[in-house]
């Protein structure tokens, strides 16, 4: 069985999962339909997760032999036995207060909040921790953590996304910092939660790394591009930190005892769908399935009102931001049982297998 954690996501989720387009934008409410018209395992009925079916995690724990999947953290089940299918910490599963929380802070400053998302929920998994301690026992709760589970960690997409590129209120976070600065920041404070996570007894992570979000409906819209075109100081941002991230594995691989570090290499993934889309049968890589606005129905993310589209196979995007579960099939195969040019030094199941 595996534990998966989840902390920060955007374009693509290892591991699993209004009233002004502003605020619907930032805090999109993940319980309306019809996200998760295709999850079978909720009858078609919204979840918390950001496509119309799986998302990348749920995939890989089928594939992976996990019999549930993971509980969101602030669900009243994940306590129990039901914590040892895996538990998701992602943001996407937070309740609708704490996101406009969150929206708000971030009007008032556009760093730091992503600062305080990632320790608190890591402040979460240390509570279950504690819990497994007294579900398993100390020592037996201690080789659970360090054998048979595995950490999943995205982040880096939102912080582009709905900081630095965020149009208008970016303004200031460009001006204050360069890129390298704000790439620099980001990754300090990840060593030092990969490092807290580390001294809490995970073994096995998984990272995945920020996806050529300049060619997501989103920017594509926003940016008035054609079906072909890609902004380039988004996917130059995310290279960017992709080579540091690279680097920051590479440096705890070395520096801490008997962990694993994986880099799943979801640009490459995602771009190779984008650019060879027919050839995955789909027949769309620009515009979103579910969503409204532009083009690309790119500004305003997928909701009651939102046009669908009529084959939800054929799309690779799901909605503005995300791919869609054809997608994640996709690109979950890949990470379970790819080569070392999208995840390295080994896949997903020579993992769990160590």
């Amino acid at each position: 069985m595996i534990l998966a954690l989840v902390l920060l996501s955007s374009l693509v989720i290892p591991w699993l999962m209004l009233e002004t387009t502003i605020i619907y934008r930032h805090c999109p409410r993940l319980t309306f339909p019809p996200n998760g018209i295709d999850f079978r395992a909720s009858g078609g009925n919204p979840t918390g997760r950001y496509t119309n079916g799986r998302t990348i995690g749920d995939i890989v724990g089928e594939e992976l032999g996990q019999p549930n999947y993971a509980v969101p953290f602030l669900a009243p089940n994940s306590t129990g036995k039901a914590i040892l299918n895996g538990v998701n910490y992602a943001s996407g599963g937070r309740r609708d207060s704490e996101c406009n929380w969150k929206y708000l802070w971030r009007l008032l400053y556009v760093l730091q909040i992503n600062r305080l998302s990632l320790d608190i929920q890591v402040d979460y998994f240390n509570i279950t921790r504690k819990q497994l301690d007294k579900l398993l026992g100390p020592s037996q709760a201690r080789d659970y953590l360090m054998k048979k589970s595995i950490f999943s960690i995205t982040i880096g997409a939102n912080d582009f996304l709905n900081n630095y590129l965020l149009p208008v209120l970016s303004i200031s976070a460009r001006a204050s910092q360069t890129p390298n600065a704000f790439i620099n920041d980001i990754i300090n404070h990840l060593r030092n939660q990969l490092t807290r996570l580390y001294q809490l007894d995970a073994r096995k992570f998984v990272l995945g790394n920020v996806g050529p979000i300049g060619c997501i409906p989103y920017q594509k819209t926003i940016n008035q591009l054609s079906s072909d075109q890609c902004v380039d100081l988004a996917n130059q941002l995310a290279h960017q930190y992709n080579s540091r991230l690279q680097d920051l594995l590479t440096e705890l691989n070395e520096n801490l005892r008997e962990a694993t570090f994986v880099n799943a290499n979801v640009y490459d993934l995602v771009m190779e769908l984008i650019t060879n889309y027919d050839k995955y049968g789909f027949t769309t890589a620009s515009t979103a399935c579910c969503g409204n606005g532009g083009q690309f129905a790119g500004i305003i993310p997928c909701g009651p009102v939102s046009s669908l589209c009529s084959d939800r196979s054929k799309h690779v995007f799901w909605d503005p931001y995300h791919p869609s579960e054809a997608s994640n099939l996709i690109l979950a195969k890949q990470l379970v049982d790819g080569d070392t040019s999208y995840i390295s030094p080994m896949n997903l199941r020579q993992l769990r297998d160590l």
